[in-house]
């Protein structure tokens, strides 16, 4: 039992580190400059027409960066936009954004 709980440990481990080299939060925030223009700066758009993707799941910031760049997901203004992202690129902005505080919405 004690050898199962070791290896689980260990593999997480392993996938969680390499998560984490791979995605640069520092290169995100140079290359969100484009995305602040109706993101902001930081992902809490202030506009209704933008999502907020300020604390949005990593994975989920990957997906769907990776989706408008094949075209799986379709947006008029996103689709030029990821168009030219490379891998790295998505992987450094969903590190960027994911690490954000999202706000608040108070009703």
């Amino acid at each position: 039992m004690i050898k199962k709980i070791i290896l689980v440990a260990g593999c997480a481990a392993f996938f969680t580190s390499g998560l984490s080299q791979a995605a640069n939060p520092a290169a995100g925030k140079e290359k969100s400059k484009t995305c602040a223009a109706c993101h902001g700066p930081d992902g809490n758009s202030a506009a209704p027409d933008f999502p907020r993707i300020a604390g949005q799941h990593y994975d989920y910031l990957v997906k769907a960066l990776s989706d408008y760049k094949t075209g799986e997901r379709k947006n008029a203004i996103m689709a030029p936009q990821a168009a030219n992202l490379t891998k790295r690129d998505i992987e450094d902005l969903a590190a960027y954004f994911s690490r954000q505080q999202g706000l608040v919405v108070k009703y």
